[in-house]
């Protein structure tokens, strides 16, 4: 993945085609939404399902997907660590993706679902999390870079009321 450009798509494709089940969320989600901000990774809550998870990491291996920031370490996602809560931050062949058991405050899959929306990008058909709840989550979080984008995730958000 050396000096190239994430191939967000890619990373898509090869969830969708593996049947996974899961919700972008994280910048993506808000570019997808209309919003004018840059990213560097795509962020995705998958379902903790065990069926899910094998798909998940059938997705993972097409893909190469090992963690990021372990110097020459190739440590692979396992079972064991997609159904726990946490964060796995991986580098797969396509470039970059977060792989999050929950995010805010402990808000999963089975909770996000319920806020999310289906869209078609392509051929593809995806579940994003709904701006509102993407902005909520974006207040729950302490991080500077997270905080800073939310002014602009307001805006976009009055910009898509004012179309309705």
């Amino acid at each position: 993945m050396a000096n190239r450009a994430p191939d967000f798509i890619k990373i898509l494709h090869t969830l969708c085609e593996n049947e996974v089940d899961f919700i972008v969320v994280g910048g993506i989600c808000a570019v997808l939404h209309g919003a004018p901000v840059s990213t560097f990774d795509l962020d995705i809550v998958h379902s903790r399902a065990p069926e899910n998870i094998q798909h998940l990491i059938g997705a993972l291996n097409q893909m190469d997907a090992f963690y990021r920031g372990r110097g020459e370490q190739r440590l692979v996602p396992e079972s064991y660590h997609l159904a726990s809560t946490g964060h796995h931050l991986l580098m797969t062949s396509y470039g970059p993706l977060d792989v999050l058991g929950s995010i805010g405050s402990g808000h999963d899959y089975t909770e996000l679902v319920d806020h999310s929306e289906e869209i078609i990008v392509g051929d593809l058909q995806l579940r994003l999390l709904n701006l509102e709840n993407l902005i909520q989550i974006k207040e729950e979080s302490a991080s500077a870079k997270d905080r800073a984008v939310i002014p602009i995730l307001q805006q976009t958000l009055k910009e898509k009321q004012k179309l309705e």
